[in-house]
């Protein structure tokens, strides 16, 4: 089958693997219909965090039950399937508590189950754990495309909200214009934030903010949008702030403006951060978050998605197939695009 190959930074190619396969009981063979470029995937391909040549990479997607292994009961073939980025029994005990990432007997697309999602088809493991059935026929390309940011970048910005404590009538700010980040805009909003301020320096990504539920936009960075924030809030500061980048400077700039007491929910893979613990024992302010549960927040947002209330897919605004895989990287890489869609296969 056909698969994006990691080869080295700065080159993806589409390459040929072993066809992806039942090997234990409880597993199921995706075909895939449509996958994306996720921003951490951007850590490999500029060469921040390591990645093995020769690997297949990739871990969003949707597609269409193929395969079932002997123990699968909950799945049928022809099924549509969201498949969260990390695989879980649902049952262990960390399952129940709702950090579906930390599944005692799971693991994480691709690292450990050998297929990429940015291919023809992936095993999964633990299908009755992990895959989310989507019920009815006949979805849109539109709704496809919101359908499959719940397999990560939605279910990420909605467990920065969550981490954050985001209420109903809360001033939130977002720094982080990625995919992400206006994921977790849209996420603030549908939990009921008055106030969303967002930080971002891009037309493009200011507008679908808005369209996303922002009410306010900061265009600037490091102490600039620091001071920007504090005058918004009457120098008090933010209720909740969401950390979607993941660098030093955004996680410095997420807790200065957060107010005393309040909480940074982080979901940004952490790359030269060291936290102040000084600043944040003076304040009160704390910070929560990792890897997103994104198998224990589908149910609800699949139900947003599929009513209409929200329209994530909006993030996807560079389209091609898998031969365009590497174009598909380096419009992320060069921010020519917000967020990559490939489109693999019909249903």
């Amino acid at each position: 089958m056909r698969a994006a190959i990691f080869n080295k930074p700065g080159d993806i190619t589409l390459g040929n693997r072993p066809d992806a396969a039942i090997v234990a009981p409880t597993d199921a063979v995706v075909r895939v219909v449509q996958a994306c470029v996720c921003g951490s995937d951007l850590w490999y391909y500029r060469g921040d965090s390591p990645f093995e040549p020769g690997d297949p990479i990739g871990h969003e997607f949707i597609g269409v039950v193929q395969d079932i292994g002997a123990e699968v009961r909950g799945l049928a073939r022809g099924d549509l399937v969201v498949a969260p980025f990390a695989y879980s029994d649902g049952t262990c005990v960390h399952c129940r508590y709702g950090i579906t990432t930390a599944c005692l007997h799971g693991g994480f697309i691709p690292a450990g189950n050998g297929d990429g999602g940015q291919g023809e088809a992936v095993r999964v493991p633990l299908a009755d754990g992990t895959l989310v059935k989507v019920p009815g026929s006949g979805h849109s390309d539109e709704m496809l495309a919101s359908l499959l940011t719940l397999s990560d970048v939605m279910g990420t910005g909605h467990h920065a909200a969550v981490c954050a404590r985001v209420t109903a009538g809360a001033t939130v700010a977002v720094v982080g214009d990625g995919a992400v980040g206006l994921c977790g805009v849209l996420a603030a909003k549908r939990l009921g934030a008055e106030r969303v301020i967002a930080l971002s320096r891009h037309p493009a990504r200011q507008d679908i903010a808005r369209r996303f539920g922002a009410t306010d936009i900061v265009a600037d960075r490091g102490d600039d949008a620091v001071a920007a924030v504090t005058e918004l809030t009457g120098g008090v500061g933010v209720d909740a702030t969401l950390e979607c980048v993941g660098t030093g400077q955004a996680m410095q700039t997420a807790l200065a403006i957060t107010r005393p007491g309040a909480m940074v929910g982080f979901v940004g893979v952490p790359h030269g951060v060291e936290l102040p613990i000084g600043q944040m024992f003076r304040r009160n302010t704390g910070v929560h978050g990792g890897p997103a549960p994104v198998r224990a927040y589908l149910p609800e947002l699949l139900d947003d998605v599929l009513a209409g209330r929200i329209n994530p897919g909006l993030v996807f605004d560079h389209t091609t197939d898998l031969d365009g895989v590497a174009e598909a990287y380096a419009a992320m890489d060069e921010r020519r695009a917000i967020k990559s869609l490939l489109r693999v296969s019909t249903i």
